[in-house]
């Protein structure tokens, strides 16, 4: 078992139960002591633990795909409504010291390399602004000493006040940083383990700062702890059993829920895209096998957010719309620069539903859903006259 040891500085979360991912072989021996009968028992149960989800998961969920479906429709139109959450990414920066080997901002790599000036960033979220969009996730490449906390924090002073949530998916940053970022206008942080299997983890990331699997791993507690409104978590589907993932997340977002009760969770399901270096998936991660994982997580979770970007391509989040997921990307671009400038090179993977936010939007409303680009105000925060 690991028992993940925080550092001293962070004494309230040294204070806190600690976090214990079994092994994948632990995770497997729960998944195979599961029976057909615990797969009925999730399906109809209030509450759902982690033998529930395990059996969800596993291959004696496979006859039940269609009853897992009704019950993930049920509780996401009784938690959520008629709504779907839309947001874009926004790319500062490729430049990354890390070699991660399925990335295509991997330090290795041979792409164009830029980080956005503070005009460039404005010129970016403006047109974004334009398109109607309100939830902007910032996003880029691990690379501490070109873009650190004061360019972050220029930023989010910069869009402070023009939209109503703005996420970042950054390096790990610390407690302090954090909470100086959310001071600053940052809302949320993303932030993916990859994979939770060390042997995995060690063999795809090769150097840098993201090696240290323990220090990631830590990371969504210290952006709770920080004071984040919502914290988001996930794993990158092709690199692990995708079933063990999937039980190794809930029970991440299981610890989460319970030690930070107060903070939004939400959990993504990345699967890899043809990038730069070519990388190649470990292990295949069909369209069955992802749907399967998020009404699992749904069922599990009744009130955690399930992202869904556009890696995927439109066939595929249209056919999941109102079942699951509860947020979708839209018209997004992954090179730094790519919105005023469709050029742009040096992009982290290749998106698969190309579609405007105005086809996405009518895609969603076309079954009955209501397209939601912002859903809370800063007027009505606590403390404000």
């Amino acid at each position: 078992m690991i028992d993940i040891k925080f550092a001293e500085k962070d004494t309230k979360i040294m204070s806190q139960e600690p976090l214990i991912i079994p092994s994948f072989q632990e995770l497997q021996n729960i998944m195979d002591s599961c029976c057909s009968e615990d797969v009925e028992a999730a399906l109809h149960a209030d509450h759902v633990g982690i033998k529930g989800l395990a059996a969800l998961l596993s291959p004696l969920a496979h006859d039940y795909l269609g009853q897992m479906a009704t019950r993930s429709q049920e509780i996401t139109l009784r938690r959520f409504g008629r709504t779907v959450q839309l947001y874009a990414p926004v790319y500062l920066s490729n430049f990354c010291t890390n070699r991660c080997a399925y990335c295509g901002f991997s330090a290795e790599n041979k792409i164009d390399r830029r980080i956005l000036t503070l005009e460039e960033v404005e010129q970016e979220v403006d047109i974004l602004y334009k398109r109607g969009f309100n939830h902007i996730l910032l996003v880029s490449g691990e690379a501490p000493k070109k873009l650190g906390v004061d360019y972050l924090e220029k930023v989010a002073l910069l869009m402070r006040g023009k939209f109503a949530a703005v996420s970042i998916e950054v390096q790990p940053l610390s407690t302090e940083d954090y909470s100086r970022l959310f001071r600053a206008g940052i809302t949320a942080v993303a932030v993916y383990q990859e994979t939770y299997e060390r042997g995995i983890y060690d063999q795809v990331h090769l150097a840098g700062q993201k090696c240290d699997y323990d220090f990631r791993l830590e990371t969504p507690a210290r952006c709770a702890e920080a004071g984040m409104r919502e914290v988001g978590i996930g794993a990158l589907l092709g690199l692990a059993d995708w079933r063990l993932e999937g039980l190794a997340l809930g029970i991440h977002l299981a610890w989460l829920r319970k030690q930070y009760w107060r903070t939004a969770l939400t959990v993504s399901f990345p699967r890899l895209r043809p990038a730069a270096g070519g990388f190649a998936p470990l292990l295949n991660v069909s369209e069955r096998d992802l749907t399967q994982m998020v009404f699992a997580l749904r069922i599990f979770d009744q009130d955690v957010g399930l992202l869904m970007s556009t890696r995927e391509e439109a066939r595929y989040r249209d056919g999941m719309l109102g079942l699951g997921p509860t947020r979708l990307s839209a018209g997004s671009c992954t090179a730094p620069g790519g919105y005023a400038n469709a050029d742009s090179g040096g992009e982290q993977f290749s998106v698969g539903d190309e579609r405007s936010l105005v086809e996405v939007c009518a895609a969603i409303r076309k079954i009955g859903l209501d397209p939601v680009r912002k859903d809370w105000d800063c007027e009505f925060q606590v403390g404000k006259s």
